[in-house]
């Protein structure tokens, strides 16, 4: 999942893996940076870092910590765990691996590339059938697709080389991997999911093979229903006048979403479905499930 900020994306994640879920699917969502606004919005306890735990209705979480995925890779990597313990809590080491170009992008997109593995690292721990990333925003989310194609161009041969490139294998095939943008129905975020297609194919060769567009308001007017509003609001005044405006101002603001939402499927090849708008005075559960059900009937 990836898109503009503040689009929704935990949002859709959540409700796409909750619909997974519902279909039997072994599901996580992964958010990055110890982030855990999925695990709250389903009633789950503060993000652990790299510990996978079960939310409502069979959702797995887990929160990606960058430092965390490196003491891990190091410790499969390394023959020495005491070794792995030095290198990992190294200041120097630590101070390398965040000045290295990409390598805190290429430790996330490793570890979720681990929790589709039939032989996971972790001892007795089982693969999961569907693993949603809530990436970070659009630029930054192509940056942690790409980086195991960067780094396994750059290393050429070696661990580094042959673990980035089975990576990139999974990360860049579209029958394993799908990229779901989502976006506001605004001007500003159609434009970014318009230029993440272009991205996405420079980079890796993959295309969007899913848009949410989400928080879409409800079109309650005709245009007939507007233009009788508009001409009694002339000759009202008081309390009716003002309701009348605040019904036509969101009238105009759905017809203008709607024409972004056109816009957005006219310059994509790929399905484009929209999520309402809901009433809700925070994302909770039964947001997340309402939204959910929604998303699973146009999929």
């Amino acid at each position: 999942m990836t898109g503009k900020g503040g689009a929704g994306k935990s949002t859709v994640a959540a409700a796409l893996a909750v619909a997974a879920a519902r279909r039997g699917l072994r599901a996580i969502v992964v958010e990055v940076a110890t982030r855990d606004d999925v695990s709250r919005a389903l009633g789950g306890e503060e993000a652990l870092r790299d510990r996978e735990v079960e939310l409502a209705w069979g959702v797995h979480h887990t929160s990606v910590d960058p430092e965390a995925a490196m003491r891990e890779y190091l410790l499969d990597q390394l023959p020495s765990r005491s070794l792995a313990a030095l290198l990992g809590h190294s200041r120097t080491f630590a101070y390398l691996t965040a000045a290295t170009p990409g390598m805190r992008e290429l430790l996330t997109i490793g570890k979720v590339w681990e929790l589709a593995q039939e032989d996971r690292r972790t001892a007795g721990a089982e693969p999961y059938d569907l693993v949603i990333l809530d990436a970070p925003a659009t630029g930054h989310g192509v940056a942690v697709l790409s980086a195991p194609r960067t780094f396994a161009q750059a290393a050429r041969v070696g661990r580094v080389a042959r673990q980035a490139s089975r990576i990139d294998a999974l990360v860049s095939d579209p029958e394993r991997t799908a990229v779901v943008a989502v976006a506001r129905p605004e001007e500003m975020p159609v434009n970014e999911t318009l230029q993440l297609r272009r991205e996405l194919r420079d980079a890796i060769g993959l295309p969007v093979s899913l848009a949410v567009v989400n928080r879409l308001l409800p079109s309650r007017l005709s245009a007939a229903e507007a233009r009788a509003l508009a001409t009694h609001a002339a000759h009202v005044g008081g309390a009716s006048s003002i309701a009348v405006d605040a019904a036509l101002r969101r009238h105009r603001r759905a017809k203008a979403e709607r024409a972004q939402l056109a816009r957005l499927r006219r310059g994509l090849d790929c399905p484009v479905v929209s999520m309402r708008e809901l009433l809700h005075p925070a994302l909770d559960a039964h947001a997340i499930r309402t939204l959910s059900g929604e998303l699973e009937r146009v999929l």
